[in-house]
């Protein structure tokens, strides 16, 4: 019972229906990073003594781990959903 054998072939439009729920996943972290970082940021620059250059330094570094954690190893998962390791 544990190959899922049972589910039978993906037709079409299940193919195009995770190819569509992939790029929306996709784009709701992207918005999510880019939302977030910017609230880091304005408020390392007006709400802290870090300053505009201290603000900026921190939100890349944010930016790039939020992008590795977040998107990164998102974009990189098979569309098959009953693939092993998915």
């Amino acid at each position: 019972m544990d190959d899922r054998s049972h589910f039978g072939d993906q037709t079409q439009d299940v193919v195009d229906h995770e190819r569509t729920y992939h790029a929306f996943s996709i784009l709701v972290r992207w918005c999510m990073l880019a939302i977030g970082n910017t609230i880091f940021w304005l408020t390392l620059w007006f709400a802290s003594p870090a300053g505009f250059w201290g603000a900026t330094i921190a939100s890349i570094v944010t930016f790039v781990l939020g992008y590795l954690i977040l998107v990164r190893h998102e974009e990189k998962q098979p569309l098959d959903i009953w693939m092993k390791g998915r």
